[in-house]
């Protein structure tokens, strides 16, 4: 979640100039889901306005979609939509192709995505005022547009840790 409130984060500026953000105190935002392959760096996200067992199970559906003839393991946490009932169905039918690995609890750090939504963070939401959601998207949509253009740099920067 991108949320329509400022991120505050470490920043420089000149003794006595200290930087001020707006807010207007609204708590609307731009839900991404995504994954990313860390053999070649592609990046492939969606955004919805909430995040539920269908929309998950859409979205499970867009990534088979766009991977139609590689075996697909996706690394997640445990979020009860990820084990929703909704979704068994097309697991079963994809169980060749897709396989779900579902992570310890508390352990964000051995999902590579995480590290992208930090880089997303910091490099589109931290010390900056957007005055409407839809600037939010726009910034978000540009971020991933631009990194997508550079898959070596995504791999290098979040794939090499395995």
């Amino acid at each position: 979640m991108i949320r329509d409130y400022q991120a505050i984060a470490n920043t420089w500026f000149p003794k006595g100039q200290q930087k001020k953000i707006p807010t207007y105190g609204k708590h609307h935002g731009v839900k991404l889901i995504g994954t990313l392959d860390y053999e070649s760096g592609d990046v492939f996200c969606i955004e919805r306005e909430r995040y539920d067992a269908k929309v998950f199970l859409s979205f499970l559906e867009k990534v088979v979609e766009r991977y139609p003839n590689e075996k697909i393991l996706m690394v997640l946490d445990n979020a009860k939509i990820h084990h929703a009932k909704l979704i068994q169905p097309f697991l079963q039918e994809h169980s060749e192709q897709l396989d779900l690995l579902f992570l310890p609890p508390y352990s964000p750090e051995l999902n590579l995505i995480e590290g992208l939504w930090g880089w997303l963070k910091k490099s589109v939401i931290y010390n900056v005022f957007y005055k409407s959601v839809d600037e939010i998207r726009q910034a978000v949509q540009s971020f991933i547009s631009e990194i997508s253009k550079r898959p070596e740099t995504i791999v290098q920067r979040l794939c090499n840790k395995l």
